[in-house]
């Protein structure tokens, strides 16, 4: 998250549309990393010539979770888009609940779930 280019993007499945811009990229991926309890890697490492692969497993609130994020590099091996996809779907809603409760009152809250399907 210490290298992100100035229009990174950043989608993920536990919200609607995609965040743009390295402030609001960082911010969603940190405050998401907040409500982990842990992190478990199976693999974080290179993924073809331009990105970047995490394979891991978390728990929120004990809720456990899978999670694999792909990272693409520019040029100049800046992040310019990052993708998080968290299964199973139970648990991305659930997170995308958790989630949204922690951005309250922020623009950022609006793009993940609100209440309870």
């Amino acid at each position: 998250m210490n290298n992100l280019a100035d229009d990174v993007t950043g989608e993920g499945a536990a919200w609607d549309g995609a965040f743009e811009g390295a402030e609001t990229v960082r911010s969603v991926v940190v405050g998401a990393r907040e409500l982990y309890e842990n992190q478990l890697f199976s693999y974080a490492g290179p993924c073809g010539d331009f990105g970047f692969l995490e394979e891991y497993t978390t728990e929120v609130r004990g809720v456990h979770l899978k999670v694999v994020v792909t990272v693409t590099f520019n040029e100049a091996g800046q992040a310019q888009r990052v993708v998080v996809n968290h299964r199973p779907r139970t648990a991305l809603l659930f997170l995308s609940r958790a989630t949204h409760e922690k951005f309250a009152g922020t623009p950022i809250a609006d793009h993940f779930l609100a209440t309870e399907p």
